[in-house]
């Protein structure tokens, strides 16, 4: 049998939205043996000019349309990331059996992640192992070099993330290569993954024009390295690279709107630095249909944990333990306006001019007891300007924004004990929460312990639903704590001791779901059992 990942089939070139294309490329059998087919093109013809440079770019690019799969681009699969975080929930608890205590190596979620990026990889090795045969002008044959080395080395630091020490191919691989491959250390692959950056970054250009919108720029490249260096706990060097993104002046926080971040609206926004593209009809995405709650047609599919909604501030910038505004019977009000920005609350948000109603004794089609749910649901993708069908959404998902650059360079701040003085809050930390739409009250706080607090739950609420929580937690070492708990809902009633309808805890929020994250184990995900029954040099994570 063949490695069916890391093997490389030819790419898979689709239209895509970068440039407007005329014809697609549609890949050959996945066996080398198979004649080649009629429709399709091969590498021995294709590699002549500059526009088929182009056009295999795009390749690489494509993240898949539609329903496509599990990967760290797709809008779905990357939102996933923080359900599995312990973020919400999902209506058929596919992400949630990631951290719940479940996980084994036949799991098709992180198989899929796993088999996907590895094709995109395979992809990009393609791309790299042929660029160099076309004569086009060296300056420009350099950034699509970098630009691809750029993606791939992305792919390759999630998988290390997530699985640990995994096969590094660096160039398309035979079949008896691909099925022999062994797994290189984590250590190594981020070392390679920093030094593709690196390099990738020196030759990409700071911003571009309108018409290459979506293309890999020098902060993208930077801003991948800096997650790289964080996770790695390089802290003076993390530093080093967010500051090279700030000192740029490409990017600023958005003061059009918080909301705005996340639609079809705001999609060109100077904060966003890396987006996964989307265009409707062309190559729109499910994700609203999943989103959506079912009185505005989606499917309802996600709920927020109250454990998040619980994280955001008062106005007054104190915690809900915290703060004199706080209001157990009426916990919703004087919260920091990112709160309702990014989750429906019952009987609060409006869409549209309708109200979201979950309260269990409404007949409201997304009543909490209805299905599976906490009774909360997403707002912060929830787009009032588009009309068409959720199925065939054109709207980007944005994958890194500056307001993580800003909070990232703070944090390597701290760690590398660094001092901390009020200009450098004003100039991180304090830009995020003072944007106009959200205006909560400058963090004054310089000691490294108290600020430690205030910048991980700053990026949780910021940044919540973006992919980034699971990846904090990991490398803060906080992921069997975080995920080994009961989880509630929403708010059922303010005299739990004597309410019968459904459990509460002592506040009389819904008691909701329990996750049994397993310490020691389920901080890798498991080397999928597929891949090791064709590669038998492919070795298992503990406890799988």
């Amino acid at each position: 049998m063949k490695f069916k990942n890391i093997y490389s089939k030819l790419p898979s070139f689709k239209i895509g939205v970068l440039f407007v294309l005329y014809f697609s490329i549609i890949a050959c059998k996945s066996d080398y043996f198979d004649k080649q087919p009629l429709d399709s093109i091969s590498d021995a013809t294709f590699w002549k000019t500059e526009k088929d440079a182009n056009l295999a770019l795009i390749g690489c690019y494509n993240i898949g349309a539609g329903w496509s799969g599990e990967d760290f681009w797709n809008a779905r699969a990357v939102f996933y990331l923080d359900l599995m975080a312990g973020l919400g929930s999902e209506k058929e608890l596919i992400p949630d059996r990631v951290t719940d205590g479940s996980l084994n190596s036949s799991y098709w979620v992180t198989n899929s992640y796993w088999s996907n990026t590895y094709n995109k990889i395979a992809k990009c090795n393609n791309f790299l192992d042929h660029i160099d045969a076309i004569q086009m002008d060296q300056t420009k044959k350099n950034i699509l070099k970098s630009e691809i080395r750029t993606l791939r080395a992305y792919c390759l630091f999630n998988l290390a993330l997530y699985f640990g020490d995994v096969p590094l191919p660096k160039k398309l691989l035979t079949l008896d290569e691909a099925n022999s491959i062994t797994r290189t250390p984590k250590a190594e692959v981020w070392t390679f993954v920093e030094n593709e950056l690196k390099e990738s970054a020196a030759l990409l250009p700071t911003t571009r024009p309108s018409s290459e919108m979506g293309r890999i720029t020098a902060g993208a490249a930077l801003a991948i390295l800096g997650r790289v260096q964080m996770a790695e706990k390089k802290w003076s060097d993390a530093a080093a690279t967010y500051k090279k993104i700030i000192d740029s002046g490409a990017y600023s926080i958005e003061q059009g709107g918080f909301k705005k971040l996340f639609i079809q609206t705001g999609e060109n926004s100077n904060e966003i630095i890396l987006a996964s593209q989307y265009h409707e009809d062309t190559y729109g995405h499910v994700f609203l249909q999943y989103l959506y709650p079912e009185t505005y047609g989606g499917w309802h599919q996600f709920s927020p944990y109250n454990e998040l909604v619980q994280s955001y501030e008062c106005i007054d910038g104190k915690t809900v333990e915290e703060s004199p505004l706080y209001n157990s019977n009426n916990p919703y009000n004087n919260r920091d306006p990112r709160l309702d920005q990014t989750i429906m609350i019952s009987d609060r948000a409006v869409f549209k001019g309708v109200k979201y109603i979950s309260r269990p004794e409404s007949n409201s089609s997304d009543r909490m007891n209805r299905y599976n749910w906490s009774g909360y649901c997403v707002n912060k993708f929830m787009d009032s300007t588009f009309a068409g069908n959720l199925m065939n959404y054109g709207g980007n998902f944005t994958l890194i924004r500056y307001a993580e650059v800003l909070l990232s360079y703070l944090e390597a701040k701290v760690e590398a004990g660094d001092a901390i003085n009020q200009a450098l809050l004003d100039e991180t930390i304090n830009k995020v929460r003072g944007r106009a739409s959200v205006n909560m009250p400058p963090v004054k706080v310089t000691d490294a312990a108290s600020l430690r607090k205030i910048f991980r739950r700053e990026r949780k609420v910021e940044l919540a639903f973006e992919g980034i929580h699971y990846y904090d937690i990991l490398r803060w070492g906080t992921a069997a704590t975080e995920l080994n708990r009961q989880f509630t809902g929403m708010k059922l009633t303010n005299a739990p001791a004597t309410y019968k309808d459904f459990p509460v805890d002592n506040q009389g929020f819904l008691l909701y779901q329990k996750r049994a994250f397993v310490a020691g184990r389920n901080e890798l995900w498991p080397i999928p059992q597929s891949e090791r029954d064709i590669n038998k040099n492919l070795t298992q994570n503990p406890g799988y």
